[in-house]
């Protein structure tokens, strides 16, 4: 199929991505890479009027450290972050995550905020970026603001952006010391849509992080103690059951469950090995 007729606009600044997005309201769309968006014109799962191309506005294309955070821009293509030479010291959670995305073909195109913003729920980014407790800044023409990804994410395939409104960055926390991390998946092959995606987090207090994507219709977390402890597998046990897992043509939802609890309780591991 082909996508429905649709007027193009090819910002060079955001001022003037801005602007277009505003005039056109909620029949606009950002496209960056494209690698999620335009799979879904072909098939008119979208129909926007007006695509705001956003790939040359400089400002957008760079990967910063500011205060605590690693800031990454809305045109940064995911292969830029992970040829990124501080990722694996300073976000290691997401340089274990970065080459499970799709193919080394797509990250060369599709972009870190492109893949935020279309909240597929099987997606590896947008699982890191809950699990680290990251945030996406969003901007309109008159004003800013800033969500962490609890809140950005509203459902599949539904975020908490507005009409007019863009993803200008997301901001994923620097790695603190004495911290692990760790992330494993579950596909049919790889580059697949995760059936299940595991990230974990150790810290250093004792405390352990659990985030999983490709269950509920959005990638979901959870507080658990230390695997030896007896409430472990009990928590993982009744958090694999809220999930709402259901049957599809990848997997049961009794797969999906049996997943989240061994794979879960793998990952958490691991995150704790690595941190001592």
């Amino acid at each position: 199929m082909k996508p429905a007729p649709f007027d193009f606009v090819r910002a060079d600044s955001l001022g003037e991505a801005l602007e277009a997005l505003h005039e056109a309201g909620d029949e606009a769309r950002v496209i960056a890479g494209g690698q999620s968006l335009v799979p879904m014109l072909n098939m008119r799962l979208a129909r926007p009027s007006v695509l705001v191309d956003v790939m040359r506005i400089r400002e957008l294309c760079r990967i910063e450290e500011r205060k605590g955070q690693i800031v990454v821009g809305a045109a940064v293509k995911q292969v830029e972050l992970e040829r990124w030479s501080p990722l694996a010291a300073l976000l290691p959670l997401v340089a274990s995550a970065l080459p499970w995305v799709g193919h080394a073909q797509t990250r060369s195109r599709g972009t870190v905020c492109g893949s935020l913003a279309h909240a597929d729920p099987s997606a590896e980014l947008p699982l890191a970026l809950l699990a680290l407790g990251g945030e996406v800044h969003l901007r309109n023409r008159r004003k800013k603001r800033v969500l962490p990804a609890s809140a950005f994410f509203m459902g599949m395939m539904a975020t908490a952006v507005e009409p007019g409104e863009m993803i200008e960055a997301v901001a994923f926390p620097s790695h603190p010391m004495g911290t692990g991390t760790a992330f494993n998946e579950v596909a049919r092959r790889h580059g697949d849509f995760a059936i299940v995606a595991c990230a974990a987090i150790a810290r250093a207090d004792g405390t352990n992080r659990l985030a999983v994507g490709g269950v509920a219709d959005t990638p979901q977390a959870i507080e658990l103690p230390d695997p030896a402890d007896d409430g472990f597998e009990d928590a993982l046990n009744e958090f694999a059951w809220s999930l709402g897992a259901r049957d599809d043509l990848h997997a049961s939802a009794r797969y999906r469950r049996d997943l989240v609890r061994s794979l879960g309780r793998q990952t958490v591991e691991e995150a704790i090995a690595w941190r001592s």
